[in-house]
């Protein structure tokens, strides 16, 4: 077996016998069911069977190479993206190399739809999209795993325990992520942080750098290890988030009970959610490759975080929850003053939004919207 098998996505070789065990899994085909149809799910699922499976069948037999399979998920993306009334804008990509391969660090919002909006904004661009890291806590079942392997989705054991089998995960992934970039001329997408900015602060961990330093060479330095992977924060913003409701809900459990239990099928459902869910505008910020010096993972995390706040969009709907704390700044103000907006129009809209929200995490949900305006104010 290769080093990296296990971990890797799969090749444009594997792609038809990957899809064709997907449409066959019945498991994968009542997972769809159960979310976008849960009443026949539970009652008749198989009346609605042969019909997923043959729909299923009949996108994948055109699919033969990852690039196929890419160029149908951006059509459906952009149908999708139309219908949900969702715009996307990209900035300080045109001053990225088409021929250097990148490691793309981003701020980590949705599951899905944060390496989806790297790789839109690489594929309308006619570039290369990204292997995407993902914990293997999200591949829970087989077909999960296909699925995101097949998207050019290499996987982070997270669920390795034991020291030694722990250094192990992490000295893999390491090379793993070293070699696409420096053999394979692979750019990588990894989010800054294990787990989702449910809060919205947007902080990178030093730990997630340490790991990509532990396949230098001997006698490198951090800085030199780290010059060969072509660092490039990425700051996502959405105008929305649809899952702003259930990230406020979990967070309360956390404040009041300690702890929040999730159900079987949370995260795909919180994924399918991510996905088709209303998001408003949506903005992404290619940094610039970080040089100079990073002479450790503290200052490079900081290096990282610098360039992700900086760069990060703000909606209205930020200035709006900022507002709505009571928190006030003549920087604000002149953000507020420079942004196109009808703001009598926002505001409702926002509140009708936040009035949907139960009282008792209201605040919490307000304080994830005003976070990325507290966060740009502290570079000030």
């Amino acid at each position: 077996m290769n080093t990296f098998d296990d971990i890797r996505p799969y090749r444009d070789d594997e792609v038809p016998q990957v899809l064709t065990r997907l449409s066959d899994n019945r498991e994968f085909i009542d997972t769809l069911l159960s979310i976008k149809y849960p009443r026949i799910a539970r009652w008749t699922p198989w009346l609605l069977r042969p019909l997923i499976r043959r729909a299923l069948n009949s996108v994948f037999n055109k699919i033969n190479t990852v690039h196929d399979l890419h160029s149908a998920m951006r059509a459906s993306l952009g149908n999708l993206l139309k219908k949900i009334d969702c715009t996307v804008t990209v900035s300080g990509l045109d001053k990225l190399d088409r021929d250097t391969p990148y490691l793309f660090i981003s701020n980590h919002r949705d599951i899905a739809m944060d390496p989806a909006f790297v790789n839109v904004a690489l594929f309308d661009d006619n570039r290369e999209t990204v292997r995407i890291a993902i914990g293997d806590n999200l591949l829970t079942k087989a077909f999960t795993s296909d699925l995101m392997r097949v998207n050019k989705s290499f996987i982070v054991k997270r669920s390795a325990s034991g020291r030694r089998e722990k250094l192990a995960a992490l000295l893999q992934l390491s090379r793993y992520i070293r070699h696409s970039l420096t053999k394979e001329h692979a750019s990588i997408w990894i989010a800054q942080r294990e787990g989702r900015a449910k809060d919205g602060v947007d902080k990178t961990e030093p730990a997630l750098l340490k790991m990509l330093a532990l396949s230098k060479q001997k006698e490198q330095t951090f800085a030199e290890a780290s010059g060969e992977l072509n660092v490039v924060p990425v700051a996502i913003s959405y105008e929305l988030d649809p899952l702003d409701a259930a990230k406020g809900q979990e967070l309360y459990a956390k404040q009041t009970e300690g702890a929040y239990e999730k159900d079987e099928h949370e995260d795909f459902v919180s994924i399918y959610n991510g996905i088709v869910g209303r998001k408003g505008s949506v903005h992404v910020a290619f940094g610039s490759p970080l040089v100079g010096s990073v002479d450790s993972a503290d200052d490079m995390a900081a290096a990282v975080d610098q360039q992700i706040i900086g760069n990060y969009y703000l909606h209205p709907t930020n200035i709006i929850a900022y507002e709505q704390l009571d928190e006030t700044a003549a920087a604000v103000t002149e953000w507020k003053a420079g942004m196109v907006c009808d703001w009598p129009k926002a505001v409702r809209a926002f509140n009708d939004r936040m009035n949907a929200i139960p009282a008792e995490y209201r605040d919490i949900v307000l304080a994830m919207y005003a976070n990325p305006v507290r966060q740009k104010l502290s570079l000030s």
